[in-house]
């Protein structure tokens, strides 16, 4: 498979997938989710079950449009809704799932039910992220920015499998993947650099197969080979790197935010441990975030 490097080649690639993907959209009642589903629906790459008020699709006229590739589940309120959703993904009914308008939380509540949710036992749920913009050629991913606070070891350990996980879903035959902190240094005042060093290990016995894992090292040395050639630092990221896992939630979001508001980088974010790919966006989020969250998430299911 050819590496897929940006969002116009992501949706192009959807575009040829046989079968269409089935995603179901919990309690879809604004205009931006409904603007992305439109687009998806009218380029072709999935079809939609949407949750939520039993007349939406009166609200949503362009919706009707593609009535053969829509269908309602009408549910009382936005709870009923993601219950109803995760339910739909266990009977087999659906590979996605899509947040509309609903707070985190009640939706994540109905996918960590410990008996009827979506996320098996021991597996770990971690936001991803996959961004585009500025001078870096390709896709960029990067973990955590919005659900694990300060990851364990543990954690940390299965972000960094969900990032080679996606990069190789992109046709990265063999991702690079930086352990973000300020310096390159193991210091045990920074604990995350010790743990660092221990994924490290874990990668040179092949636990993440055929991928590169170094750090710590900061953002320019891990996408920036001149950055790194300066500072004398020899690494086999070698400034490319794909992905990047950064030390907590803080560091990473504030990236994010960074990137998004000065750099105008596009970017998608899903969830990554349950049974499906689960489209996790702000409730503000533009129609496009959404629509390439979906892409992602479709490519991955």
């Amino acid at each position: 498979m050819k590496q897929i490097k940006n969002f116009g080649s992501l949706t192009a690639h959807l575009k040829k997938q046989k079968p269409r993907k089935r995603v179901v959209a919990v309690w879809p009642s604004d205009k931006n989710t409904e603007e992305a589903i439109s687009r998806v629906l009218h380029e072709g790459w999935a079809d939609f079950i949407l949750v939520g008020p039993s007349d939406i699709l009166d609200t949503f006229q362009s919706l009707k449009h593609y009535a053969d590739r829509v269908s309602v589940v009408g549910v009382s309120d936005c709870d009923e809704a993601a219950r109803e959703a995760v339910k739909i993904v266990r009977d087999g009914g659906a590979d996605v799932v899509m947040k509309g308008l609903i707070n985190t939380d009640n939706l994540l509540r109905a996918v960590l039910n410990k008996e009827t949710g979506l996320l098996p036992k021991g597996k770990v749920l971690t936001h991803l992220t996959a961004m585009q913009g500025g001078r870096y050629g390709k896709f960029l991913f990067f973990s955590d920015a919005a659900v694990i606070p300060s990851p364990t070891f543990e954690q940390r350990v299965a972000m960094v499998s969900y990032a080679v996980e996606i990069c190789q879903a992109f046709g990265v035959e063999r991702p690079r993947v930086a352990l973000i902190h300020y310096s390159e240094k193991i210091n045990p005042k920074f604990p995350v650099t010790t743990e660092y060093a221990e994924i490290k290990r874990l990668a040179d016995a092949g636990v993440f197969g055929d991928a590169v894992i170094d750090g710590p090292m900061d953002v320019k040395t891990a996408c920036d080979a001149e950055s790194a050639k300066i500072k004398g630092i020899a690494s086999p990221i070698e400034g490319q790197a794909d992905a990047l896992i950064f030390p907590d939630l803080e560091a990473a979001n504030v990236f994010y935010k960074t990137m998004t508001l000065f750099c105008k980088a596009d970017n998608a974010g899903i969830l990554r441990g349950p049974i499906a790919p689960v489209v996790l966006p702000s409730r503000s989020d533009s129609a496009i975030s959404k629509y390439y969250s979906l892409a992602v998430a479709c490519l991955i299911s």
